[in-house]
């Protein structure tokens, strides 16, 4: 029957490795409410001093510090590590800016000429550079300050947004003629309040390094696993899915679910995407799926929103938020159904900016209706974030292909 189809749900909280968890905690005196992440354990793998600020856990669900295997703290890296693919390399940042020549050809492609290319925080580059985008049509480049990627800024009144995407795909395309090492690059789409105020959207598009291999998600999409994608997931992990939600409209929201938008002008994505996620539970519930269903879904306002701007206050309000839905994920699946809540990367909060750190990242499973053993799914040693790809692919019965594939022997003897 199709309220029996198995899901297995991994939810990705941006930016909140654990010593990132921390450092928040010791910048806020102030209440924290995370019940619900403290029952699955939250508490028990941070550092004893900031346990007492979660809460205890109710014993029943698998929790670990989980390392990252591979090389650069990044959301494409750690995404795909936790889909079988680790990456040993490293890549460069553009503190000068991208070469000239590299500019003329992106230039001459695209038909409009680029300016700035300045290394810069997004909301920073936008707030200098808007006026004169706007009155140019000129998209704004400039690198990122913790990133290996190029980022052109532009309103979506003044380049429409499906030319915002084939902007960034060109930029994309002609870095990797040129040999410029970039993993991503991204059309920073934003709109204009009737105030003034810059509100950047989720119209965002993200043109991705290739993967080389198989990823996890390929290898269910053959078995006939309904893969669904929400958020920025497909952008990073950049194969094909069944299915991709990017809710960008607030009029979907379900008043029910009680949403929350901690920025103070509303500015968050979060609530989209958990929409996005509980469409995905609902519909694999109430759709034939034989062979079940694996959602894969980011909340990225801890990173964009809060992380990069050092917000600590907003940070913490924004795991306050994710917490809250949690509940809300759990009674929608089945007994068996799986639940996995982990980080792709941590962010360190310096002076002038928040940079991605390779931290220790938090791994809460929780099997429905089963203990701390999972209902018998094997666990990995927690030393990479593929660990979560080796109890999704367990759940599916696909484990022996994906260690094999992924060439992860090393990690996970079958």
């Amino acid at each position: 029957m199709p309220g029996d189809n198995k899901t297995a749900l991994l939810l990705v909280l941006d930016a909140v490795g654990l010593s990132t968890l921390e450092y928040l905690f010791s910048r806020y005196p102030g209440k924290v409410e995370l019940p619900n992440l403290a029952r699955l354990g939250l508490g028990d793998i941070i550092k004893p001093e900031f346990s007492s600020r979660v809460g205890k856990s109710d014993g029943k669900s698998y929790r670990a510090r989980l390392k990252q295997a591979s090389a650069s703290a990044d959301s494409v890296v750690g995404h795909r590590e936790m889909m079988g693919i680790i990456d040993d390399r490293t890549f460069n940042l553009f503190p000068d800016g991208f070469p000239r020549p590299y500019l003329d050809e992106l230039e001459k492609r695209i038909g409009r000429k680029t300016f700035f290319n300045s290394m810069a925080g997004g909301m920073e580059a936008i707030e200098m550079n808007a006026a004169e985008h706007e009155k140019t049509g000129m998209p704004i480049v400039y690198a990122s300050k913790c990133d290996p990627l190029i980022q052109l800024a532009m309103n979506e009144k003044v380049i429409p947004v499906a030319e915002q995407h084939k902007i960034a795909d060109t930029a994309f395309d002609v870095a990797m003629e040129m040999g410029i090492p970039v993993t991503r690059a991204i059309a920073r789409a934003y709109v204009k309040s009737p105030e003034g105020e810059i509100i950047r959207t989720a119209n965002r598009h993200d043109a991705v390094l290739p993967m080389g291999r198989k990823t996890l998600v390929d290898m269910l999409y053959a078995r006939g696993v309904w893969t669904a994608a929400v958020g920025k997931t497909s952008d990073l992990v950049n194969t094909t899915y069944h299915e991709k939600l990017k809710l960008t409209n607030k009029e979907f929201l379900d008043p029910s679910l009680g949403l929350s938008f901690p920025h103070p002008k509303g500015k968050d994505t979060n609530p989209l995407s958990v929409q996005g996620t509980v469409n995905a539970i609902d519909e694999a519930k109430a759709v034939y799926r034989p062979h079940g269903t694996f959602i894969f879904s980011n909340l990225v306002d801890t990173d964009s929103l809060y992380g990069h701007t050092r917000d600590v206050e907003g940070s913490l309000r924004a795991v306050e938020a994710a917490d809250k839905i949690i509940p809300v994920l759990e009674k929608r699946l089945s007994k068996g159904d799986l639940l996995i809540i982990t980080a792709d990367h941590g962010m360190a909060h310096r002076e002038d900016y928040g940079y991605h750190s390779n931290e220790p990242l938090p791994f809460l499973v929780e099997r429905i209706g089963y203990g701390e053993d999972l209902g018998g799914l094997k666990k990995g040693r927690a030393d990479t974030l593929a660990e979560a790809g080796w109890l999704v692919s367990q759940f599916f019965g696909a484990q022996e292909e994906f260690v094999r594939q992924s060439k992860l022997e090393a990690y996970f003897p079958l």
